[in-house]
Protein backbone atom coordinates (compact mmCIF):
# COMPACT_ATOMS: atom_id res chain seq x y z
CA UNK A 1 0.00 0.00 0.00
CA UNK A 2 0.90 3.63 -1.17
CA UNK A 3 1.81 5.91 1.61
CA UNK A 4 2.53 9.53 1.88
CA UNK A 5 5.00 9.41 4.74
CA UNK A 6 8.63 9.07 2.86
CA UNK A 7 11.21 7.27 5.10
CA UNK A 8 13.63 9.89 3.51
CA UNK A 9 12.45 13.06 3.31
CA UNK A 10 10.10 14.70 6.25
CA UNK A 11 6.43 15.34 4.73
CA UNK A 12 5.85 18.47 6.61
CA UNK A 13 9.66 19.78 7.11
CA UNK A 14 11.07 18.62 3.97
CA UNK A 15 13.96 17.68 6.07
CA UNK A 16 16.10 14.51 6.52
CA UNK A 17 18.08 12.67 9.05
CA UNK A 18 22.23 14.36 8.56
CA UNK A 19 20.22 17.74 8.32
CA UNK A 20 19.29 18.54 11.83
CA UNK A 21 21.47 19.26 14.96
CA UNK A 22 20.76 17.73 18.41
CA UNK A 23 19.87 21.19 19.53
CA UNK A 24 17.00 22.84 18.31
CA UNK A 25 15.49 26.45 18.79
CA UNK A 26 11.89 26.65 17.79
CA UNK A 27 10.97 30.14 16.78
CA UNK A 28 7.19 30.69 16.09
CA UNK A 29 7.64 33.07 13.31
CA UNK A 30 9.49 31.44 9.99
CA UNK A 31 10.91 35.29 9.84
CA UNK A 32 12.44 34.31 12.89
CA UNK A 33 14.82 31.99 12.01
CA UNK A 34 17.45 33.76 9.94
CA UNK A 35 18.19 36.20 12.76
CA UNK A 36 18.53 33.43 15.03
CA UNK A 37 20.63 31.46 12.62
CA UNK A 38 22.48 34.97 12.28
CA UNK A 39 24.16 33.81 15.68
CA UNK A 40 25.47 30.40 14.71
CA UNK A 41 28.30 29.86 13.01
CA UNK A 42 27.88 28.50 8.92
CA UNK A 43 24.11 28.43 9.12
CA UNK A 44 22.48 27.37 5.82
CA UNK A 45 19.37 27.38 4.69
CA UNK A 46 17.70 23.69 4.70
CA UNK A 47 14.86 23.60 3.97
CA UNK A 48 11.57 25.51 3.83
CA UNK A 49 7.77 24.78 3.66
CA UNK A 50 4.22 25.82 4.42
CA UNK A 51 5.21 27.13 7.78
CA UNK A 52 8.10 25.70 8.86
CA UNK A 53 11.95 27.22 7.60
CA UNK A 54 15.20 25.32 8.59
CA UNK A 55 18.89 26.42 9.21
CA UNK A 56 21.72 24.15 10.82
CA UNK A 57 25.27 25.61 11.66
CA UNK A 58 27.17 25.07 14.56
CA UNK A 59 27.75 26.06 18.11
CA UNK A 60 31.26 25.46 19.68
CA UNK A 61 31.81 22.97 16.94
CA UNK A 62 28.27 20.71 17.96
CA UNK A 63 25.29 21.31 15.07
CA UNK A 64 22.76 23.48 16.21
CA UNK A 65 19.55 23.72 13.87
CA UNK A 66 16.94 26.38 13.82
CA UNK A 67 13.16 25.22 12.90
CA UNK A 68 10.18 27.67 12.83
CA UNK A 69 6.96 25.82 14.41
CA UNK A 70 4.12 28.09 12.75
CA UNK A 71 1.17 29.10 15.49
CA UNK A 72 -0.07 26.42 17.46
CA UNK A 73 0.15 23.23 19.15
CA UNK A 74 -0.53 20.87 16.06
CA UNK A 75 2.00 22.30 14.01
CA UNK A 76 4.21 22.67 16.70
CA UNK A 77 3.84 19.20 17.95
CA UNK A 78 4.72 18.44 13.90
CA UNK A 79 8.04 19.87 13.86
CA UNK A 80 8.89 18.41 16.59
CA UNK A 81 8.17 14.31 15.67
CA UNK A 82 9.70 15.82 12.80
CA UNK A 83 12.91 17.21 14.29
CA UNK A 84 13.17 13.87 16.22
CA UNK A 85 13.05 11.75 13.33
CA UNK A 86 15.56 13.88 12.25
CA UNK A 87 17.96 12.80 15.04
CA UNK A 88 17.20 15.99 17.03
CA UNK A 89 16.83 15.48 21.07
CA UNK A 90 17.29 18.88 22.72
CA UNK A 91 14.65 21.55 21.78
CA UNK A 92 14.18 25.22 23.13
CA UNK A 93 10.89 26.96 22.10
CA UNK A 94 11.59 30.88 21.96
CA UNK A 95 8.18 32.75 21.73
CA UNK A 96 6.26 35.53 22.68
CA UNK A 97 3.65 35.80 25.32
CA UNK A 98 0.99 37.99 27.22
CA UNK A 99 1.83 38.45 30.71
CA UNK A 100 -0.65 37.06 33.42
CA UNK A 101 1.15 37.32 36.66
CA UNK A 102 1.15 41.16 37.72
CA UNK A 103 4.90 41.03 38.31
CA UNK A 104 5.40 40.67 34.76
CA UNK A 105 6.16 43.64 32.95
CA UNK A 106 6.26 44.31 29.21
CA UNK A 107 9.93 43.22 27.79
CA UNK A 108 10.74 40.36 31.04
CA UNK A 109 11.53 36.80 29.76
CA UNK A 110 9.46 34.41 30.99
CA UNK A 111 11.19 30.66 31.52
CA UNK A 112 8.31 27.50 31.55
CA UNK A 113 8.52 24.88 33.98
CA UNK A 114 6.18 23.84 32.96
CA UNK A 115 2.78 24.88 30.72
CA UNK A 116 -1.14 24.69 31.73
CA UNK A 117 -3.13 22.48 29.01
CA UNK A 118 -5.63 24.76 27.63
CA UNK A 119 -5.17 23.25 24.29
CA UNK A 120 -5.72 20.63 22.50
CA UNK A 121 -3.02 19.14 20.99
CA UNK A 122 -1.26 18.31 23.97
CA UNK A 123 -4.03 15.60 24.88
CA UNK A 124 -3.47 13.32 22.32
CA UNK A 125 -0.07 12.55 23.64
CA UNK A 126 -0.50 12.01 27.26
CA UNK A 127 -2.95 11.27 29.91
CA UNK A 128 -5.51 14.59 30.51
CA UNK A 129 -4.20 14.33 34.03
CA UNK A 130 -0.40 14.04 33.32
CA UNK A 131 1.15 17.83 33.63
CA UNK A 132 3.19 19.09 30.32
CA UNK A 133 6.47 19.75 32.55
CA UNK A 134 9.73 21.17 31.24
CA UNK A 135 13.12 19.30 30.78
CA UNK A 136 14.85 20.32 34.37
CA UNK A 137 18.33 20.61 32.80
CA UNK A 138 16.93 22.76 29.99
CA UNK A 139 15.00 25.37 32.21
CA UNK A 140 18.27 25.57 34.56
CA UNK A 141 20.33 26.32 31.14
CA UNK A 142 17.78 29.17 30.89
CA UNK A 143 17.95 30.34 33.97
CA UNK A 144 21.05 31.04 34.18
CA UNK A 145 21.49 32.35 30.37
CA UNK A 146 18.80 34.81 31.43
CA UNK A 147 20.29 36.17 34.85
CA UNK A 148 23.41 37.30 32.74
CA UNK A 149 20.84 39.06 30.16
CA UNK A 150 18.65 40.57 33.24
CA UNK A 151 18.16 43.64 35.62
CA UNK A 152 16.00 44.29 38.48
CA UNK A 153 14.25 46.78 36.47
CA UNK A 154 11.12 46.61 34.72
CA UNK A 155 11.17 44.91 31.71
CA UNK A 156 14.00 43.42 31.98
CA UNK A 157 13.58 40.58 34.65
CA UNK A 158 13.55 37.15 34.01
CA UNK A 159 10.85 34.95 35.86
CA UNK A 160 10.61 31.28 35.89
CA UNK A 161 7.14 29.46 36.58
CA UNK A 162 3.73 27.88 35.24
CA UNK A 163 2.68 29.49 31.65
CA UNK A 164 -0.54 29.35 30.04
CA UNK A 165 -0.87 27.68 26.45
CA UNK A 166 -4.33 28.07 24.67
CA UNK A 167 -5.86 27.10 21.26
CA UNK A 168 -7.94 30.34 20.82
CA UNK A 169 -5.60 33.94 20.65
CA UNK A 170 -8.58 35.99 20.47
CA UNK A 171 -10.25 34.60 23.89
CA UNK A 172 -7.78 35.88 25.54
CA UNK A 173 -8.49 39.22 24.03
CA UNK A 174 -11.91 39.33 24.26
CA UNK A 175 -13.32 36.29 25.96
CA UNK A 176 -16.91 38.07 26.27
CA UNK A 177 -16.75 37.56 22.50
CA UNK A 178 -17.39 34.00 22.47
CA UNK A 179 -20.22 31.81 23.16
CA UNK A 180 -18.25 30.11 26.42
CA UNK A 181 -17.07 33.03 28.21
CA UNK A 182 -17.87 32.23 31.42
CA UNK A 183 -15.66 28.74 30.99
CA UNK A 184 -12.67 30.90 29.65
CA UNK A 185 -13.03 33.75 32.20
CA UNK A 186 -13.21 31.42 35.23
CA UNK A 187 -10.16 29.51 33.78
CA UNK A 188 -8.43 32.80 33.91
CA UNK A 189 -9.26 33.66 36.91
CA UNK A 190 -7.81 30.64 38.15
CA UNK A 191 -4.29 31.06 36.59
CA UNK A 192 -4.60 34.38 37.82
CA UNK A 193 -4.92 33.14 41.66
CA UNK A 194 -2.01 30.26 40.90
CA UNK A 195 -0.01 32.84 40.11
CA UNK A 196 0.62 31.62 36.26
CA UNK A 197 3.21 33.98 34.65
CA UNK A 198 1.66 34.06 30.76
CA UNK A 199 -0.34 32.71 28.32
CA UNK A 200 0.99 31.92 24.86
CA UNK A 201 0.14 29.03 22.19
CA UNK A 202 2.67 25.76 22.00
CA UNK A 203 4.58 25.05 24.93
CA UNK A 204 2.69 22.26 26.10
CA UNK A 205 2.30 20.99 22.97
CA UNK A 206 6.01 20.83 22.74
CA UNK A 207 6.52 19.83 25.97
CA UNK A 208 4.28 16.66 25.95
CA UNK A 209 5.75 15.32 22.34
CA UNK A 210 8.70 15.61 24.46
CA UNK A 211 7.58 13.49 27.21
CA UNK A 212 6.81 11.41 25.41
CA UNK A 213 9.60 10.75 22.98
CA UNK A 214 12.09 11.37 26.02
CA UNK A 215 13.53 14.23 25.06
CA UNK A 216 14.30 17.25 26.18
CA UNK A 217 12.55 20.48 25.88
CA UNK A 218 12.24 24.09 27.71
CA UNK A 219 10.84 27.52 26.61
CA UNK A 220 11.82 31.03 27.37
CA UNK A 221 9.29 33.76 25.87
CA UNK A 222 9.00 37.20 26.27
CA UNK A 223 6.31 39.01 27.67
CA UNK A 224 4.89 41.58 25.02
CA UNK A 225 2.46 43.22 27.74
CA UNK A 226 0.53 42.20 30.66
CA UNK A 227 -3.20 42.78 30.14
CA UNK A 228 -3.53 42.27 33.84
CA UNK A 229 -1.42 45.20 34.53
CA UNK A 230 -3.41 47.11 32.69
CA UNK A 231 -6.48 46.59 34.13
CA UNK A 232 -5.73 46.82 37.70
CA UNK A 233 -4.39 50.63 36.50
CA UNK A 234 -0.69 49.47 36.70
CA UNK A 235 2.63 50.79 34.67
CA UNK A 236 3.46 48.58 32.00
CA UNK A 237 5.66 48.54 28.89
CA UNK A 238 5.18 47.24 25.19
CA UNK A 239 7.57 45.16 24.10
CA UNK A 240 8.00 43.52 20.14
CA UNK A 241 11.59 42.62 20.29
CA UNK A 242 12.85 39.15 20.76
CA UNK A 243 16.30 39.44 21.13
CA UNK A 244 16.66 38.95 24.48
CA UNK A 245 14.93 36.06 24.76
CA UNK A 246 17.11 34.61 21.79
CA UNK A 247 20.09 34.97 23.38
CA UNK A 248 19.20 33.33 26.11
CA UNK A 249 18.38 30.28 23.86
CA UNK A 250 21.49 30.48 22.51
CA UNK A 251 23.46 30.80 25.93
CA UNK A 252 21.16 28.21 27.41
CA UNK A 253 21.86 25.79 23.92
CA UNK A 254 25.91 26.15 25.06
CA UNK A 255 25.80 25.33 28.46
CA UNK A 256 23.46 22.66 27.40
CA UNK A 257 26.61 21.15 24.84
CA UNK A 258 29.02 21.71 27.41
CA UNK A 259 27.29 20.08 30.10
CA UNK A 260 26.73 16.89 27.11
CA UNK A 261 29.95 16.89 26.55
CA UNK A 262 31.29 16.44 30.36
CA UNK A 263 29.71 13.75 30.90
Amino acid sequence: MESIISEDIRFHLKTKKGDIGRYVILPGDPGRVPLIAAKLDNAKLIASNREYTTYTGYLDGEMVSVCSTGIGGPSAAIAVEELIQCGADTFIRVGTSGGINLKVVGGDLLIASAAVRSEGTSHEYIPDDYPAVADFEVVSALKAAADELSTDEDGNRCHVGVVHSKDNFYGEIDPNDTAVAAKLCSAWEGYLKCGCLTSEMEAAAIFSVALLRGVRAGAVLTALWNVERTNAGLPDKRCESSERAINCAVGAIRRLIKADKER
